[in-house]
């Protein structure tokens, strides 16, 4: 169950301590903690894990049982990896295992990203499970890897460690587990204070067509 704390003005929404898929509820509690931390005038988030997964991503079991609202469900997932895109505060993904599929777009849509180096892995598994993205997850990451590391994680499911995610600039740091969420707090502590529509007009221009893709009906 994800759960909000704060240090001194930095929101620090922690994922839980499962395999934190993004079942409906799921989705929901971290959209009620995202307005709780804007409301209360975060200067910051980071998001994190409190076990060896980031996110497994999406909720394939959900899914099967609900065929008939797959539709629904994809343009759910998507509605909030466009807002985490564009959420008008600087954000921090602090991984200390495991972020594959979505959870690994959801890593992507922060601003920076801190993985843990020696243990868990960063993948786009969906060439190997039979899963085409869509155009908005497609979007999201090609707008913010390299061509070189768009193709190489989204053709192959390579599976990188953390070490490998930062020599790819899939993520910014790659550092020791119990260095994770620190190493988050250390780059976005000096970013805070920022004018919250401003930045927040900068994303959304800087984004504006993986947000139109992710948002698409």
């Amino acid at each position: 169950m994800p759960t909000l704390e704060y240090h001194d003005k930095i929101a620090v929404l922690d994922l839980g301590g499962d395999e934190n898929r993004f079942s409906p509820d799921f989705l929901d509690e971290v959209d009620a903690h995202l307005d709780t931390a804007l409301a209360e005038g975060a200067q910051g988030l980071i998001t994190t894990a409190s076990g060896k997964f980031y996110s497994n991503g999406l909720d394939l079991d959900w899914l099967g049982a609900n065929t008939d609202r797959g539709q629904w469900y994809v343009a759910r997932v998507q509605a909030l990896l466009a807002r985490v895109l564009t959420l008008p505060v600087p954000t921090a993904a602090a991984l200390p295992g495991h972020a594959f599929g979505a959870g690994a777009m959801l890593a992507i849509a922060h601003d920076y990203r801190v993985m843990r180096a020696d243990r868990g892995y960063f993948c786009f598994p969906e060439v190997d499970i039979r899963i085409p993205f869509t155009p908005g997850m497609a979007a999201l990451i090609q707008a913010k890897l390299t061509p070189k590391a768009a193709v190489a994680s989204m053709t192959t499911g390579r599976r990188y460690g953390g070490e490998a995610a930062a020599e790819a600039d899939i993520v910014d740091v790659a550092t020791a587990e119990d260095r994770v969420l620190a190493g988050a707090l250390e780059i976005l502590i000096p970013l805070g204070g920022k004018d919250s529509g401003t930045l927040g007009a900068i994303k959304n221009t800087m984004f504006a067509p993986a947000v139109a893709a992710l948002t698409a009906p």
